[in-house]
């Protein structure tokens, strides 16, 4: 059998292991340290805005945090773009709030600023103001952010940024995850860069930072005893880990390069099956990292379907994946607010994400290539 294609695989750049051994040699094996320091320092250099970063354990963590930080407590509603993967809803059931999912609109697949002004509206008229809305850059797409954030402040609501897929995205020149009063950051291990797992949490106050630090070091209290005055969490990065982030802070550029040429190598490959769409930005505004490539296929057009390519890549030992399945379909969010159309449901029906790791060889792409030719008939 051929050897295995992931659909994004971890990319060594070859200097993490510098930073380890360093953690190991000055014996900063810790939640603490000089590659903590240094990780979160490369972030807010790359992300180029007076930013603060508190690097920690997971994306989800970060979240989490971000709506502890925002007031979201017990009974609360926090709304939540309802395409995307569950680590960002999850968080909200944490808090013991309530998820308000939104529908996406066709351009990004993100959250729809038409059905996020209904979803406030209406929770408003019912006497719950929703807390929080988190917005998320799909698969490294930035929504629109310029409607969103107009929404958010007209109705006083804090804005999380789910950045975990678009490290490396911007909108309108400015880096996703920076216009939120929270943004979130991943490093799991199929991310465009990787600590193995690992996250961060975007802020643009020193007082957010050292409070988020804080929570995410236990909530020590300054006390020369152990003395808590808050509940705390465990969701610091780990000086070891961050070693491994900042080899990979120096081949971020790289890889975000690599991850859009995989973009432009499925845009010439599908340029001449119709009735199949490369997921690609609407204009100019828009700067994804194209942390994965992902594709629509018109069944009415194509007579195909992505169920059919799934298994067709699969029986050449490739990967790939359909969409995420929205979180208002999902059985364990079954009972929640839903607010738009079907934007979402007929993405996750007809999408499919394609092989995208900026270390696939030609070898690779060929393979891959050669499965949708033959799959279509081209």
């Amino acid at each position: 059998m051929n050897n295995k294609i992931w659909l994004s695989s971890p990319h060594m750049g070859g200097n993490e292991q510098k930073y380890i051994n360093e953690a190991f040699r000055e014996n900063w094996v810790a939640p603490l340290g000089p590659n903590v320091n240094g990780f979160e320092e490369d972030l807010e250099f790359f992300l180029d805005k007076d930013v603060k970063v508190a690097a920690l354990s997971a994306g989800t963590a970060a979240i989490h945090l971000a709506l502890i930080e925002s007031g979201v407590q017990y009974g609360d509603e926090v709304i939540c773009q309802s395409m995307t993967f569950s680590a960002s809803a999850n968080p909200i059931a944490y808090c013991g709030a309530i998820p308000v999912f939104v529908d996406s609109e066709p351009d990004t697949w993100n959250i729809c600023p038409k059905a996020l002004r209904d979803a406030i509206e209406d929770r408003i008229q019912k006497g719950k103001k929703p807390k929080a809305i988190i917005v998320v850059h799909l698969y490294g797409m930035p929504a629109k952010m310029n409607e969103i954030t107009a929404i958010a402040k007209e109705f006083g609501i804090d804005l999380i940024e789910d950045a975990a897929e678009a490290l490396g995205s911007t909108y309108k020149g400015q880096a996703c995850g920076t216009f939120g009063r929270f943004g979130v950051l991943s490093f799991n291990g199929n991310k465009i860069i990787t600590t193995s797992g690992g996250g961060a949490l975007v802020s643009h106050t020193k007082e957010d930072k050292d409070k988020i630090v804080f929570l995410s070091t236990q909530a020590r209290d300054n006390a020369p005893h152990y003395q808590h005055s808050h509940i705390g969490f465990n969701y610091r990065m780990s000086n070891i880990v961050a070693g491994i982030g900042r080899g990979q802070m120096e081949v971020l550029k790289d890889r975000v390069e690599a991850r859009r040429s995989m973009h432009d190598f499925y845009v010439n490959v599908f340029k001449d099956i119709d009735g199949v769409e490369v997921f690609s930005e609407p204009n100019s505004d828009f700067y994804s990292n194209h942390w994965l490539s992902a594709i629509i296929i018109d069944p009415e057009i194509t007579g195909k379907n992505r169920e059919e390519l799934r298994l067709a890549f699969l029986e050449d030992n490739i990967e790939s994946r359909p969409l995420w399945k929205p979180m208002h379909l999902q059985p364990v969010f079954e009972d929640a607010p839903y607010y738009g159309g079907n934007i979402a449901e007929k993405l996750f029906d007809n999408g499919l994400c394609l092989p995208s790791g900026s270390n696939l060889s030609d070898e690779d792409r060929e393979r891959i290539s050669n499965v949708i030719k033959a799959y279509f008939g081209s």
